[in-house]
């Protein structure tokens, strides 16, 4: 009996001495940082944390998302606005100042043409229904073997009050060698053309805004 109780008391004993090196371990700041690491690097990467991130996450990305679509369709307002505006345009073309017949002729036939395709009605020069009219004012400048176009065009309403100016510039190889306006090819002037015609619908579209 004794001899047992003997046993028992050193189990004992070692359990105890066993209980306090394991809570000595654990109260030792080299033994906790390594479990501080952990549970810091664990909080990035344990599926607690990671659920509770996206939950955060999609609150404040779920409200953007009717904005985002706000934003897509606000849009289709002012082209809308732009496109009755166009409609309602009346656009009378003086005559071009400052350029050859022979250059104004591929200008203005290459006018009539974008603004068909921009759906802007051209007016007469005796239309007293126009909207807007259009004054160009042209010059060349011989570089080399470049030429270069300039060009005003200035938008008026049917009072002759300014409501707009275009301006540019088209530099191009000179046609056959020559000088001045002999020296403008046709595809020049049509460009200007185009050039024109979208920079004024831009303005309508702009106005319509």
């Amino acid at each position: 009996m004794r001899r047992s109780h003997l046993t028992t008391v050193s189990l004992l004993a070692a359990l105890a001495l066993a209980a306090c090196t394991n809570a000595k371990d654990v109260l030792e700041p080299s033994a906790i940082a390594p479990q501080s690491t952990q549970s810091v690097a664990g909080a990035g990467t344990t599926p607690p944390a990671t659920a509770a991130q996206p939950s955060a996450t999609a609150q404040p990305t779920a409200p953007p998302a009717p904005a985002a679509s706000a934003q897509a369709a606000a849009p289709a307002v002012p082209s809308a606005k732009s496109a009755s505006a166009i409609a309602r345009t009346r656009l009378q073309v003086a005559p071009i100042v400052g350029a050859s017949v022979e250059a104004a002729t591929p200008l203005t036939a290459e006018l009539q043409t974008r603004a068909k395709q921009r759906g802007i009605t051209l007016a007469g020069s005796t239309d007293q229904a126009a909207t807007h009219v259009l004054k160009g004012y042209f010059s060349t400048m011989s570089e080399g073997k470049d030429t270069t176009v300039i060009y005003v065009w200035d938008v008026y309403d049917p009072s002759g009050n300014r409501l707009h100016r275009i301006n540019g510039q088209q530099k191009a190889p000179s046609a056959n060698g020559a000088e001045g306006w002999a020296a403008v090819a046709p595809a020049t002037m049509q460009s200007i053309a185009d050039q024109t015609i979208d920079q004024f619908a831009a303005w309508l579209g702009g106005q319509a805004g």
